[in-house]
C-alpha cells in the first residue's frame, strides 16, 4: 500500500486512533513524521494544521496506530526450523558462555521473521539458550539486509539460568509432586563463585585477559543487563539476594512464575520481570486454573515493572502471537492500554531502548504500524501499514503470497 516510501520529507498521518504505548490513547489523532523521527503527536479535533507545512498527508480513517510490538527473550532469528539442527544457532557447548554473542548469528533473512512482523511485532531480542550462562543477547530489527543493519542494541545483556530448587514433576511424568533438589546449594555456589571471579576481574587494573570474564565486565559497570531466568519461589528469593550482594546495576528476572508471591520484596529490589508465557497451565496442583492468565494483573496491581514474552515451545514461530498474549492479559485484568504497554514501552524500558522505541512520542523513531481493528484480538488484528525507522514496509509475507498464488490457480473460472 505505501511500501517503500522513505520519509525524507515531512509526512502527516491523520484520522486514526493513536495508542501511544505509555498508557494513553489519542482518538482521531495527528501523527507527524520528518525523516525517521516523530515530530508531532496531537489530537486532531483540538489542533489546527496547515497543509502547506507537510509534503504528504495520509488519511487513515477509523484505523488504529500502535508502536511496534517488542518480542523479548526469544530465539527468533537464531532458528529457522526447529526439527533441523543446522538451522538452530542459539545453544553453544559449555556451562559458562557469557562471551557467546547472538548478534552475529542473527538471520536477517528469516522467513519466520516475515510472518511475525506482519502481526505488528517489529523488534526482537535475539536470546541464546543452554548452560548456566547462555551468552549475550542483542536487540534486533526485523527489517534489515544483514545482522549489522538489524542491530538496534548490541550485547544488551547476559542470560543466566538460575539452578532449579526442585526436581521431578511435569505433564510427562507420573502424577507426583516435585521434590527438593538436593544439589541446589552446590549448583548455586558454583554460579556465585563464577560471578565473584568475574567481579574481581572487572575491578582489577590489569588482569590477565580472559574472554569469558571480559564479557562479564559490563555487567558490573552498568552498561549490560543481567537477565536471570528463574520461576520458583525459592529461586526468586535467592535471585533478589544475589543481585543485591553482587551489586548488579541492572538485574532482570526472566520467567517469574511465582513473582506475584514476593511482590513487596521484588518491588523494593527494583528488579523488573519478563513474565513467563501466560498461555499455559498452572504448574502446581491446587493452583487456580486461570492463574497464568492473571499473572500479569497480579504483578501490575503490586506495582512491579513487567513485560510479556512468549518463550517456550516453538517460540520463534509463536512470536507472531505476542499481541494475543497481551490480549489474554487484557481479558484477565489489565486495561487495554496497560496490555499494549506490556509489549511496547515496558519491554523497551527493561532492555534499554526506550529513548528511541516503545511509544509514539515526539523525538522517537517512527516505528509503528496501522491495524484496521484492535491489534490484541486475532479476529480484528489486520495490519494495513508498517513503518520502521522512516521507511514504510511490506505488510505481506511469503505465506500470504503462496495462499494467494494457489487460490488464484485453483479458484473457479
Amino acid at each position: 500500500m505505501l511500501s517503500g516510501i522513505l520519509f525524507s520529507q515531512k509526512t502527516l498521518i491523520r484520522g486514526a486512533h493513536i495508542h501511544v504505548g505509555n498508557g494513553n490513547v489519542i482518538e482521531k489523532g495527528l501523527l507527524g513524521i520528518d525523516g525517521d523521527r516523530i515530530v508531532l503527536v496531537k489530537k486532531e479535533l483540538i489542533s489546527s494544521i496547515d497543509a502547506k507545512d507537510w509534503d504528504t498527508i495520509i488519511e487513515i480513517s477509523g484505523g488504529h496506530i500502535y508502536p511496534g510490538f517488542v518480542n523479548t527473550n526469544n530465539t527468533l532469528g537464531l532458528t529457522e526450523i526447529d526439527a533441523v539442527r543446522a538451522t538452530r544457532d542459539f545453544d553453544d557447548v559449555g556451562t559458562f558462555n557469557p562471551h557467546v554473542r547472538s548478534q552475529i548469528a542473527y538471520n536477517a533473512e528469516s522467513k519466520v521473521g516475515q510472518t511475525v512482523r506482519t502481526n505488528g511485532v517489529l523488534i526482537t531480542q535475539a536470546t541464546p539458550r543452554g548452560g548456566m550462562i547462555s551468552g549475550t543477547s542483542s536487540v534486533m530489527s526485523l527489517f534489515a539486509w544483514n545482522w549489522e543493519d538489524a542491530t538496534i542494541l548490541a550485547d544488551d545483556g547476559i542470560h543466566l539460568n538460575w539452578p532449579s530448587s526442585t526436581v521431578g514433576g511435569g505433564w510427562w511424568a507420573e502424577p507426583k509432586p516435585k521434590t527438593r533438589n538436593k544439589k541446589y546449594g552446590e549448583q548455586k555456589n558454583k554460579l556465585i563463585a563464577f560471578f565473584e571471579l568475574a567481579k574481581a576481574y572487572s575491578e582489577a587494573k590489569k588482569p590477565e585477559f580472559d574472554q569469558r570474564l571480559e564479557a562479564m565486565k559490563a555487567c558490573f559497570k552498568g552498561s549490560k543487563r543481567v537477565y536471570i531466568h528463574a520461576n520458583e519461589l525459592q529461586q526468586i528469593h535467592d535471585v533478589i539476594d544475589f543481585a543485591s550482594e553482587m551489586e548488579i546495576p541492572f538485574p532482570v528476572l526472566v520467567g517469574g512464575y511465582d513473582a506475584h508471591l514476593v511482590g513487596r520484596k521484588l518491588k523494593d529490589s527494583g528488579i523488573p520481570v519478563m513474565l513467563k508465557r501466560i498461555h499455559g497451565l498452572p504448574q502446581l496442583e491446587g493452583e487456580a486454573i486461570d492463574l497464568p492468565y492473571r499473572s500479569a494483573t497480579l504483578l501490575n496491581e503490586q506495582g512491579i515493572k513487567f513485560c510479556l514474552q512468549g518463550a517456550g515451545d516453538m517460540e520463534a514461530m509463536n512470536a507472531r502471537n505476542l499481541p494475543f498474549i497481551a490480549g489474554t492479559a487484557m481479558t484477565y485484568g489489565l486495561s487495554e492500554e496497560e496490555a499494549i504497554r506490556s509489549i511496547t514501552l515496558s519491554p523497551c524500558e527493561i532492555i534499554g531502548i526506550d529513548k528511541d522505541y516503545g511509544s509514539i512520542e515526539v523525538g522517537k523513531k517512527a516505528a509503528f504500524f496501522v491495524s484496521q481493528g484492535n491489534a490484541l484480538d486475532m479476529m480484528t488484528n489486520k495490519v494495513t501499514a508498517i513503518y520502521f525507522d522512516g521507511e514504510s514496509q511490506s505488510v505481506s509475507n511469503f505465506q500470504e503470497e503462496l495462499y494467494l498464488k494457489y487460490k488464484a490457480k485453483y479458484s473457479e473460472k
